[in-house]
């Protein structure tokens, strides 16, 4: 018996896989919850100046409407493995799918600012069980010899979805009316709830009732709500200067690390942290932790060094970024057919090395380069995509015992989110002080003491620029080339960082075609 088909010993017998047209419809359904969940994160951060205006609020204040939904979704997410051992995996699937519908509607009619942000909490928490539950309920109900081919899917919707976000966003935004982006939910949203609510009809797993762990509920809520609330707001509110973000850093700090040992002696944990003691999970998890925070890293720097140095439109730079998506999809295909011949390692690390290569070939970049050299990397991007994650995500569940997938899908789904996370927060932060850093290097040269700079004066003041614009130019341009140089910078680091990764993927153990391993 190949390693996809392992069954666990004493495994009780469930539903007979889907196949044919039925499990193509299934495995529409639950991508298409994932999709428009993780769609509604990136096309929301386009509208946020445009909610802001329309609800009569600053953008500060209009940036509550990722945020809310961003600490909510944080807080649900490691809590769905205990929601659906007590619920079930397909009602909680379910419920989340429909309530998130409904939220998007109620987004779209909010009749003000303080109502929208309300909802958009409501919306983060239901959704929070759609992402690992998809997962889950796609590998149980895919063959055994097909279950690679169940996670590759999925994890395609989880990386081709915040690549047209933006794109998506913008063309809303520019056709129609920022409500729309909430809109656009309810069709592919129902479609979901319909689809699975019909294919998944006697399909539920087993509930059980165990003792509600009060104490390790609390500590998650308050730990991983202040977390997510410190990195959300943590630059607009300078770090650590602000007593506000110090406050949340302690409460997480305290909290988290009761949780750890909490939920380490507690016999009925909110949070089985007993699956890190596997080898290839935990190794598993963290590169593509670590994966994900580089991933959002350039996520985050690549458009604003297009919108910001480029002067690239919003609509502009998401077209800039979303060729990476093409060549995901295309090698997603290949993957997904020949994984289970090659060792998953192999192709991670492959992956990464290509991703690497990308990041310094972007870090060569300048200012004066063309639409199509900035694209074209983009492309070769999607290849390292595709060849790190889904394995990465194949190989993270494929030494889980079935009992606890539901469990693991959404650790390893709450650790990545994390991480993205500190990847968006760190790597803004970053960039802005690497770019005060060279501008104040930079700064040192402009004086009436250099050639170069009395030069340039004179160039010009013979165009009619003088009485304090001619310094007003130099500004900008010492500028500019300060915030290109921090770009550089931190593509090079990310760079490295991933070719750290290529060669930690070779501590975890994934068997050569292994896959997620589930009774039938």
């Amino acid at each position: 018996m190949s390693a996809a088909a392992a069954t666990f010993e004493g495994e009780r017998p469930g539903p007979a896989p889907l196949r044919g047209a039925a499990l193509g419809l299934l495995t529409l359904g639950p991508s298409l919850g994932t999709f428009i969940e993780v769609l509604d994160v990136t096309v929301a951060n386009v509208a946020v100046p445009t909610i802001a205006g329309s609800l009569g609020v600053s953008n500060s204040q209009g940036t509550w409407v990722i945020s809310s939904y961003s600490v909510a979704g944080a807080i649900i997410v490691p809590l769905t493995g205990w929601l659906a051992q007590r619920f079930g995996e397909v009602r909680l699937f379910l419920n989340s799918v429909l309530l998130f519908t409904l939220a998007s509607m109620l987004c779209g009619l909010a009749p003000s600012f303080h109502a929208l942000v309300a909802l958009r909490i409501v919306q983060g928490l239901v959704s929070g069980p759609m992402m690992s539950l998809s997962q889950t309920i796609l590998v149980r109900s895919f063959p055994p010899d097909k279950r690679n081919l169940a996670t590759a899917l999925w994890a395609m919707t989880l990386v081709i979805a915040p690549i047209l976000g933006p794109v998506v966003g913008g063309w809303i935004i520019d056709t129609w009316s920022w409500p729309w982006i909430f809109y656009i939910n309810l069709p592919i949203g129902l479609f979901s709830f319909v689809s699975c609510a019909i294919l998944l009809r006697g399909r539920e797993t087993a509930t059980s009732r165990p003792p509600i762990d009060a104490v390790g509920i609390a500590l998650i809520v308050f730990g991983v709500g202040s977390l997510q609330m410190m990195l959300d707001l943590g630059r607009d509110r300078a770090w650590f200067q602000s007593g506000f973000i110090v406050a949340l850093a302690i409460i997480a700090f305290v909290c988290l690390g009761f949780l750890l040992i909490w939920e380490l002696t507690e016999r009925h944990p909110a949070i089985n942290l007993s699956l890190f003691r596997d080898r290839t999970f935990s190794s598993c998890v963290a590169v593509a932790s670590i994966g994900m925070m580089v991933f959002s890293a350039v996520a985050v720097i690549f458009p604003l060094w297009l919108q910001t140095l480029m002067g690239y439109s919003a609509e502009q730079a998401g077209l800039a970024t979303a060729p990476v998506g093409l060549l995901t999809l295309l090698v997603s295909l290949v993957i997904v057919r020949y994984m289970s011949r090659v060792d998953l390692r192999l192709l991670s690390s492959f992956g990464f090395c290509v991703f690497a290569g990308v990041l310094f070939w972007n870090a060569g970049f300048t200012m004066d380069m063309s639409f199509g050299q900035v694209i074209l990397p983009r492309f070769v991007q999607g290849i390292g995509v595709a060849c790190f994650f889904i394995p990465l995500t194949t190989a993270t569940l494929s030494q889980v015992p079935p009992e606890q997938m539901a469990m693991a899908s959404s650790l390893s789904n709450f650790m990545r989110n994390l991480f993205a996370a500190f990847g968006t927060a760190v790597s803004v932060t970053l960039w802005d002080n690497r770019a005060s850093y060279h501008h104040a290097r930079l700064g040192e040269s402009v004086s009436n003491g250099y050639a170069a700079t009395r030069h340039y004066l004179d160039v010009l003041h013979a165009r009619g620029l003088g009485g304090g614009r001619d310094y007003a130019v130099i500004n900008q341009l010492v500028t500019q080339q300060s915030y290109q140089m921090a770009t550089n910078e931190v593509f090079y680091l990310c760079g490295f960082v991933c070719l750290l990764l290529a060669a930690l993927i070779w501590l975890a153990r994934p068997k050569a075609g292994a896959g997620p391993a589930l009774g039938h």
